[in-house]
Formats: C-alpha cells, sequence, structure tokens
C-alpha cells in the first residue's frame, strides 16, 4: 500500500537530480491575507516545475530490459520535459506524445532535453492513447503522468522539504491536474503530521474532482478549457483518487481570471515567473476559496513557471484587465475637426495613459457622418475605470468596454 515510506526512499533516490527548492517567506501576500504566507518555489526547480521529481523516481525502478527498450509518455509538458531530462541522465531513450497544441516553449524544451516528441491529439487524453500505442508497437515502458505510485512518492518528496524548511506550518495549498503531485505531497505529510491541512485547486475550466468527490468515484468531464495547461486534464487518475479520498481535507475551484491576477501578482510583487497551474494555489488564497485564521501558516506550492511567451502575454493582459490597469473602449465621435481632440481632453483630464487609438468610418453600425473610435487606455485600478467611463458618459459619449 503506498504510504509515506514510498516518498523516504523516493527521496533518497531523486536527491542528485532534482533539487531542494526555495521556500520563500512573502511579506505581500501575508500583509494581503492576515496569514503567515511562504511560498514553495518549484518554479526553481530543474526543467522548470516539479514533474522531475516524479519521473527520475519512477525510471529508477526500471529493470535493466525496461531500460534497454526505452520509454514512452503523454504529456501537456511539464512531466515530458522531467521524462525526457531524467530519461537521458539513465541512459534511456524516450519517446513523448504531446498535444497538438502544446505550448511551443515546452515542446523546444523536452527536444532539448533529448527526447523525441510525437505531436498527436487535441490534449492530453488523446495524446495519452497515441502513447499505448506505441508502448505497444515498440515495446517500450509507459511512464504515467501521475496515476503511479512511483510517480507519486516522486512528487511526495515536495512535502517532505515543506516540513523540513516550514515545521510550523498549518495547511498547504497545491495544485491538481490529474491528482500525482497532491497525493504524494498529502501522504507525505499527513501520515507524520495529521493535523496540517492539505487544500487541493483545480482549474473551474478542468474540474473533474469536486464532482468525484460528491459522487463518490471518479468523473470524467467532456473537455477542459483553462489557461492553467499544467492541469488541463480531464479526470484524475483512479489511484491518486484513492489517496486524495483518504488524505485531503478539501479541494476547490479558481477561474481563469483569477489565476491570471495571481500570475501578474507574482510577476509584480514577487519578481517570480510562473505558469498558470503553478498560481492557481496562490489564486485559492488571495481570493478566499478557502477560510483559515488570522496568522496561520500557509504554505501555496507553486508547481511551474513553464508558461509559453503567447500565453504569459494573454494573461498579462486578462490580469491587467481584471484589476482594473487596462481598459478597451469603444465610443463613436461626430466625423469633425476637433471631435478626437474633445475626448482626448476627457481622458487627460482624468491622467488615463492612451496606448492606441483606431478610428473606423466604415461600421455600418453608426452614421455617415460618424466614426467609431476604439481606444486602449491605461488605467490606475477599477476605481478610476469607472471614473473614466462616467466622465464620457456625462459628456455625452456612449461607452461600450471592449476589455
Amino acid at each position: 500500500m503506498f504510504g509515506r515510506a514510498d516518498v523516504l526512499e523516493a527521496h533518497e533516490r531523486v536527491r542528485e537530480t532534482s533539487r531542494h527548492t526555495p521556500l520563500s517567506y512573502s511579506y505581500t501576500y501575508s500583509e494581503m491575507t492576515g496569514a503567515d504566507v511562504h511560498l514553495k518555489l518549484e518554479n526553481f526547480q530543474r526543467t522548470g516545475a516539479f514533474k522531475i521529481r516524479g519521473a527520475t523516481n519512477r525510471i529508477a525502478t526500471l529493470s535493466d530490459a525496461e531500460k534497454a527498450a526505452g520509454v514512452v509518455t503523454a504529456s501537456a509538458g511539464n512531466h515530458a520535459q522531467g521524462v525526457a531530462l531524467a530519461a537521458t541522465r539513465a541512459g534511456v531513450d524516450s519517446k513523448i506524445v504531446m498535444p497538438e497544441n502544446a505550448p511551443i516553449a515546452k515542446v523546444k524544451a523536452t527536444q532539448s532535453y533529448g527526447a523525441e516528441v510525437v505531436l498527436h491529439g487535441a490534449d492530453y487524453a488523446e495524446a495519452a492513447e497515441h502513447a499505448h500505442e506505441l508502448e505497444r508497437e515498440e515495446g517500450r515502458t509507459y511512464l504515467h503522468a501521475f496515476d503511479d505510485e512511483d510517480v507519486m512518492a516522486g512528487q511526495g518528496t515536495i512535502g517532505l522539504e515543506i516540513l523540513d524548511d516550514c515545521p510550523e506550518v498549518d495547511t498547504v495549498v497545491v495544485p491538481i491536474g490529474g491528482g500525482g503531485l497532491i497525493a504524494g505531497i498529502a501522504v507525505a505529510i499527513k501520515e507524520s503530521h495529521p493535523d496540517v491541512r492539505v487544500i487541493g485547486v483545480q482549474a473551474e475550466g478542468a474540474s473533474s474532482l469536486v464532482p468525484s468527490l460528491e459522487k463518490g468515484e471518479r468523473v470524467t468531464i467532456d473537455g477542459v478549457d483553462t489557461v492553467a495547461d499544467g492541469i488541463a486534464t480531464r479526470s484524475v487518475g483512479s489511484k491518486t483518487f484513492a489517496v486524495i479520498e483518504e488524505y485531503v481535507d478539501e479541494v476547490v475551484t479558481v477561474p481563469d481570471s483569477e489565476t491570471a491576477m495571481a500570475v501578474v501578482h507574482l510577476l509584480e510583487r514577487s519578481k517570480t515567473l510562473v505558469e498558470g497551474a503553478g498560481a492557481v494555489p496562490l489564486a485559492a488564497l488571495l481570493f478566499d476559496h478557502f477560510a483559515y485564521d488570522e496568522g496561520e501558516t500557509i504554505v501555496p506550492v507553486v508547481s511551474g513557471g513553464n508558461i509559453d511567451l503567447n500565453t504569459l502575454t494573454t494573461v498579462i493582459v486578462r490580469g491587467l484587465v481584471e484589476t482594473g490597469r487596462y481598459l478597451k473602449i469603444r465610443t463613436v465621435l461626430k466625423d469633425r475637426p476637433g471631435a478626437l481632440e474633445d475626448l482626448l481632453g476627457i481622458l487627460t483630464a482624468y491622467r488615463a495613459n492612451i496606448f492606441a487609438i483606431q478610428h473606423d468610418r466604415t461600421s455600418r453600425d453608426i452614421g455617415m457622418s460618424d466614426t467609431e473610435v476604439e481606444i486602449d487606455l491605461e488605467t490606475r485600478g477599477l476605481e478610476h475605470v469607472e471614473e473614466v467611463i462616467e466622465a464620457m458618459e456625462a459628456d455625452g459619449y456612449a461607452v461600450e468596454v471592449i476589455v
């Protein structure tokens, strides 16, 4: 039966490959929440995410014949990189199937660690199906991204490090995709410190666990839609679900808008680049998705930092919109000299910084003597956004907020 002893054994196997990552006290988030917040920064891990731990432990358990035949797996990105590096360090050939829409940065990084990458399928489930076909055709060993006790044990070494570095911890907050990370951490912590809470967080657009726990059996959702691609799975594993049911205290979900704000907070206030999956535990804390006491010591597990730059741009803009730092509006002016200057006078008076302006005289929705104007603005917060819009409307402008 999977337990803390497995995690302790894994710790010996992975210590030379994985890093003991920092546990960093955050004055900013402690002040914002009233809790004592320490970030477990797995984005500083080798390959930029925690997955190297489980991959290293799993490959260490292979027989000589299995190592000679090579390994295959499926992953949206982080597990792919972990397996690629762990396999290369062990002298094992690896083939990784990634969804066709996997972030380019993660595909290239996986290749750079020595793996052969095959792009197949719309999501993790379809990629995994193809990986199993390769397993049968080529005689490789399939390394599951999460539903494997050796993988779970490797990820659980994070829990041991948290206890070592922060023995006073009250609550650990962990992102959930397939469940391997939280299963390992929960076992590592709860079997020796049962009073420590372990709280799981899923993205709203990939939330299979809450209905699974309510039903008492695993539920597979039809599809996933979230910026947190590292936890975009349609179901948790059967092995991880059993552990979660026994050891995890609570599971919550967060919307992408809050995840985006958490990414922006981490960039701006902590100078830390984090992917969506790594930001969901902080989002759950900042936006009060679970209860906690004043001064409670809370450790959000920042699971990774491998975010695609195109995705990062989208996430930053969304985060700025949600916090009232960026505003895009549309309005209609009379097509005459001075009309734009009049509008800009209002924006100047209210100190809204203009990024861009676009005129359109061809829209069918406006009069022949009108012009449609879209304006991108830098604003100073939600109250400032309201002030700008109210001032424009008070002067007779019909304002449509685009983002």
